[in-house]
This record gives structure tokens, sequence and C-alpha cells, in this order.
């Protein structure tokens, strides 16, 4: 199974404001969409959906900038990605030239199963999993503490 670009984008963003708080540095969509090689308007959608998910808080202005919630620092990766990616098969059966097998075939819910195993794995994991042995490097982002732009 393979995660949309959004939902890539929506991981990273969440991992980059772990290692920006921890390291106690501002964070904006422009320093993630430079880190993660993106479209300031991509990551700001991901953004976008990450504050009404509850995720992050986005302040603006001068001094803004992107921070986790609580909620954001303990989310499960599973719900994270669900929530991310949608519900959408990992095929499309019915499509615009739909399968000929449709009627009889077990294919669909085999891999239905197998994308609720993903998820269920993923469940077992947190952003603090990935971020909180202090391994993820602060990657050389124009990262800002205190209003000054750093390397």
């Amino acid at each position: 199974m393979q995660l949309t670009r959004f939902t890539d984008l929506g991981l990273r963003t969440m991992m980059l404001l772990a290692a920006g708080d921890a390291a106690e540095r501002r964070i904006t969509t422009r320093s993630i969409a430079t880190g993660a090689d993106a479209s300031e308007h991509h990551v700001a959608k991901a953004v976008a959906r990450l504050v009404d998910l509850g995720m992050v808080n986005a302040k603006r202005g001068r001094v803004g900038g992107l921070s986790l919630t609580e909620d954001g620092r303990t989310v499960s990766l599973g719900w994270l990605v669900r929530r991310l990616e949608g519900d959408a098969e990992v095929i499309d059966c019915a499509g615009d030239r739909p399968c000929p097998l449709i009627a009889g075939c077990r294919l669909r819910r085999v891999l239905a199963e197998a994308k609720e195993a993903f998820y269920r794995e993923l469940d077992n994991h947190t952003l603090e999993d990935l971020t909180g042995s202090g391994l993820l490097p602060v990657v050389t982002l124009p990262l800002e503490i205190a209003g000054r732009n750093t390397p």
C-alpha cells in the first residue's frame, strides 16, 4: 500500500514540528515546504487538515508559526493516517472500467483486510515513537529562533 503525497506531507509536518518543539524553534509552513521539497501550497493544505483535526496549532503574523497540540503529540499513527488518507479502497473495482470479475471476486475483501491490518499496526505507534529518542535530527531548515532565521 502506498500513502498519498498529502499523507506523507502531513506525517513529515508532524515529525518536523516535534523536532522543532524539542529544539524550541519556530517552524513555519515555508520551512516545512523547504525541508520536504514540496510546494508551500501543498504543505499549507496538509497543515490546514492537521489544524482541523486538532493536531496542530497555527498562529499567524510576524511571530507566528506552527506547533503541536497535546493531542498531536500523543495521537496514534493509525488514527492520523486514516484521517489523512480517507477511506478509499486499495483498488477501485467499480471505476470507469469496472472489473468483469467483481461479482465473484474475493480480492477486494482480502485487500480491505490487509489495509486494516496495516492501520492496526500503525495504531501501535505514536509520533513520540518516531521522534522521542532524540535520534531525529533537526534537519537544516530555515527555522526561526526568536524572530531570527537560522540554518
